[in-house]
């Protein structure tokens, strides 16, 4: 009776050891093969949602459909934060306002993107995926420069146009492991 009641916790921890197992491969292999994913993101990035969505053992499969939750999460919360700092009173440099609308935009047309994506994916149609995240890519990337454009701006969003960015380098690598 004992060795039964031990079996869940024993399989529990053998599922818990092979994810972080499949995380450190995933994350290793992805960072030396794009120089745009840091081994630590990555790591930091996974670890935390694969215990949050944990379905029993994780597979590659599943980890590229949670770094795409990920990405989503990542969009819909600089989305928000975009509104935040336009809603700031003050005068503030019409510029960085600009630059806040057009982000705004570029989020906003983003999401359904990444909504898409994960749908392409979980069908199975990974190229189609793969456009959808790179065309995200390339938007957080269009917002970050042109806050660039302008001597002396220094860009509110760059820590979560990175982050957006790296997630999705993420997503790619994982598509093109499968």
């Amino acid at each position: 009776m004992l060795i039964f009641s031990n079996f869940p916790i024993t399989q529990s921890s053998n599922n818990n050891n092979n994810t972080s197992s499949l995380i450190y491969k995933t994350c290793k292999a992805s960072s030396e093969q794009d120089p745009n994913i840091s081994f630590d993101f990555c790591i930091t990035s996974l670890k935390p949602a694969a215990t949050k969505h944990r379905h029993g053992d994780t597979s590659l499969r599943r980890l590229g459909l949670m770094t795409i939750y990920l990405i989503r999460h990542n969009m819909s919360s600089t989305r928000h934060h975009i509104k935040k700092l336009q809603r700031k009173k003050g005068p503030g440099d019409p510029f960085v306002k600009l630059c806040l609308t057009d982000c705004l935009e570029l989020y906003s047309d983003a999401i359904p993107m990444v909504k898409q994506a994960r749908k392409d994916y979980k069908a199975g149609r990974y190229a189609d995926a793969n456009s959808k995240i790179s065309s995200v890519m390339d938007d957080c990337s269009t917002c970050e420069e042109g806050f660039e454009e302008k001597e002396g701006v220094v860009s509110p969003l760059t820590n979560r146009n990175h982050n957006a960015f790296e997630l999705s380098a993420i997503a790619l690598s994982i598509i093109n492991m499968l």
